[in-house]
C-alpha cells in the first residue's frame, strides 16, 4: 500500500491524531503527514503512506494557500480565537477598506516573523509552547517568510457595539509561515491589536480542497477495497522538480544509486539545473544533485524506486 491521501483535516483534531487514526484504518504504521495544522484549523493535509513517505519533506517545502479572517480590536495569547484575551484596543473609528488593503499589500514578498509563543518552534531544546504553558518567557527567533499573495476577500465588517472590525482574506505563502502572526502583524501595521479569528488551509502543493477526502471516506474505501481511487501517486509530491526521463540503459545504472560524472546526462547543459528528478516510464526513480565533496560528480539525494 503506497501513495498520497489528500486528507481534509477536521477541526478539533491534531495532525498527529489524523495519522494515528489512519494507521488503524489502513492497518499500517508507515504513514506521515506533510505539515502540521493546528487543532482549530481545518483543511488540506496530504498524508503519505508506504513508499510515499519519502516525499514528505518535499510536500512540507511546498507552497500553501489559506482562507482566513482577521479581527481587529484585541489580541490573544495564542494569536487565534482559542486563546485568552491579552490586550484590547477598541476600534472607535473603523478603518477604510483602502487603508486595510494598503496595509495588507505591504506584507507581500519576503517578510520577517517572530513565531507565536504557542508554537512548536524549539528554543534551547524546548518547544515554545512548553515555555508558554508554564508562564515562562524566552527570546524568540526571527524567521524569514515568503508571502506570494495576501488579499482581502470580503467586505470589511464593523461592529460598533463591540468596537471590532473584521474581514476575510486569502493568502499564498511559503514554508514555515505563521498565518496567525500575519494577522497579528496586520493589526500592528494599522496600529491596533488583532488576532486570526478563523483559518482553513485550501491548498498544499498541488493538492486542493477538491482533491480531498475525509477520514470517513477513507474508512469506506478500505471497507469496499477501493483505496486505489483514493491514493495519488508519490509523484504528486515532487512537482516542484525539473524532470528528466531516462533511457532503459540509464535506468539500469542509475536505479541502484550509482555516482556518475556530471556530464553523464547530456541533456543537462547547465549545472544550475541540479537537483533534477530522474524518471523512467513516467515513474519517479530518484533525485540527483551535484556531489558535495567530489567535483565533477553526481550522486543520488533520494531514491524512490529501484525495482
Amino acid at each position: 500500500m503506497e501513495g498520497i491521501i489528500p486528507l481534509w483535516k477536521p477541526r478539533g483534531m491534531t495532525s498527529h491524531d489524523c495519522v494515528f487514526k489512519l494507521r488503524k484504518i489502513l492497518r499500517t504504521k508507515k504513514i506521515g503527514h506533510s505539515g502540521t495544522l493546528d487543532p482549530d484549523v481545518d483543511g488540506v493535509l496530504p498524508i503519505c503512506v508506504g513508499r510515499a513517505t519519502k516525499v514528505v519533506e518535499y510536500l512540507q517545502d511546498s507552497n500553501k494557500t489559506y482562507f482566513g479572517e482577521v479581527t481587529l480590536g484585541f489580541s490573544t495569547e495564542t494569536e487565534d480565537a482559542s486563546g485568552e484575551v491579552v490586550t484590547r484596543t477598541p476600534i472607535e473609528v473603523p478603518f477604510s477598506t483602502e487603508k486595510i488593503d494598503e496595509a495588507m499589500a505591504r506584507f507581500i514578498g519576503e517578510i520577517k516573523q517572530q513565531p507565536p509563543m504557542y508554537s512548536a518552534v524549539k528554543v534551547n531544546g524546548r518547544r515554545l509552547y512548553d515555555y508558554a504553558r508554564k508562564g515562562e518567557t524566552v527570546e524568540r527567533p526571527i524567521r524569514i517568510a515568503q508571502i506570494y499573495d495576501y488579499k482581502r476577500t470580503s467586505q470589511v465588517e464593523y461592529d460598533a457595539k463591540a468596537q471590532l472590525q473584521k474581514w476575510s482574506f486569502d493568502v499564498e505563502c511559503g514554508k514555515g509561515t505563521y498565518v496567525r502572526t500575519l494577522a497579528v502583524d496586520t493589526g500592528k501595521e494599522l496600529g491596533v491589536e488583532a488576532h486570526m479569528s478563523t483559518l482553513t488551509r485550501t491548498g498544499s502543493g498541488s493538492f486542493t480542497k477538491e482533491d480531498c477526502v475525509t477520514l470517513e471516506e477513507v474508512q469506506q474505501a478500505m471497507d469496499e477495497d477501493t483505496m486505489d481511487e483514493i491514493f495519488f501517486p508519490l509523484e504528486y509530491g515532487l512537482e516542484s522538480f525539473e524532470k528528466l526521463a531516462m533511457s532503459e540503459a540509464e535506468y539500469a545504472e542509475i536505479k541502484n544509486g550509482l555516482v556518475v560524472p556530471s556530464d553523464y546526462f547530456v541533456q543537462v547543459q547547465d549545472a544550475s539545473q541540479w537537483p533534477i528528478l530522474l524518471t523512467y516510464q513516467d515513474q519517479a526513480i530518484s533525485i540527483y544533485d551535484l556531489h558535495p565533496t567530489k567535483p565533477g560528480k553526481l550522486k543520488p539525494v533520494k531514491v524512490f524506486r529501484n525495482d
